[in-house]
């Protein structure tokens, strides 16, 4: 008598899946917690003395003054290419003179700043995640607790209230060179009139599209420093853990950029 092959058990591998999917969920919900817990400490160390003032002087040369020429160079280039780009898409609906008014809105809104806080979350994010995890590794940071020194007063306060003061600095001089870069390309390469390109863009802009850039700016710096510092201070396993403590305080960054980003902007459509 022939024998049928035995059916997999879909019951099992159902209940396998559905504990697989739990175990993430709370893996996700335990990360959030933990975040958001460094954050409102990192807060509370901001705020409640004592303060290092120059731990902070240090930070806002670290990440601000150093991160000049990256920031600098990525909006110029943007600023042109926005240009180039905008004058072609026009040109299909015979409307390339408004090219000077959309790369000002585009910078000042969104690219400056969403740009900006990228180049700082590959720069100053790995670096602050690199530096406090290998502070961990090296039991610097238990030292410091030892001493009676709050690791988050003088390691994590200053490196927030830098982030926070120095990215809307940065960003309006990106939304600065960023205009100029789009001046550039039109009156060297599309035969804009100089004169006219800077007034139609001054005319057009409002204080709001600066402010509302800025304001995203300071939520960025935040955003770039906390998850430096957050991936930084918890890394364990030697280099290893704090090279993966690097990598991931860079990718974190930027998906929460991104995701802040477009909260802010869809809060600050209905202005």
């Amino acid at each position: 008598m022939r024998q049928c092959p035995p059916r997999p058990n879909l019951g099992r591998g159902a209940v396998n899946f559905v504990a697989a999917l739990g175990r993430s969920t709370l893996d996700l919900l335990q990360l959030i917690g933990g975040v958001g817990l460094f954050a409102l400490r990192g807060v509370a160390s901001i705020l409640v003395p004592p303060w290092f003032p120059g731990q902070t002087a240090r930070q806002l040369m670290a990440i601000g003054y150093l991160s000049l020429p990256v920031v600098g160079l990525t909006a110029v280039f943007t600023g042109a290419a926005l240009a180039l780009n905008i004058y072609t898409g026009g040109g299909r609906f015979n409307a390339e003179q408004i090219m000077p008014q959309i790369v000002a809105l585009g910078l000042t809104r969104e690219l400056g700043p969403v740009l900006a806080a990228l180049m700082l979350a590959g720069r100053v994010s790995a670096a602050i995640a690199a530096e406090i995890g290998a502070m961990r590794a090296t039991e610097q940071i238990d030292a410091m607790q030892t001493l009676s020194t709050d690791p988050f007063r003088y390691l994590i306060a200053p490196r927030l209230i830098a982030a926070v003061i120095t990215l809307p600095l940065l960003t309006a001089v990106a939304d600065t060179i960023g205009i100029m870069g789009g001046w550039l390309v039109a009156t060297r390469t599309l035969n804009f009139n100089p004169t006219v390109y800077l007034r139609n863009t001054w005319d057009f802009l409002q204080s709001w599209d600066i402010e509302s850039g800025l304001i995203k700016a300071a939520v960025f710096g935040f955003i770039v420093a906390l998850m430096g510092c957050y991936h930084g201070f918890n890394a364990s396993g030697g280099a290893r853990g704090v090279g993966r403590a690097t990598t991931h305080a860079v990718v974190s960054a930027a998906i929460l950029i991104f995701a802040a980003d477009y909260l802010m902007t869809t809060m600050f459509s209905h202005r």
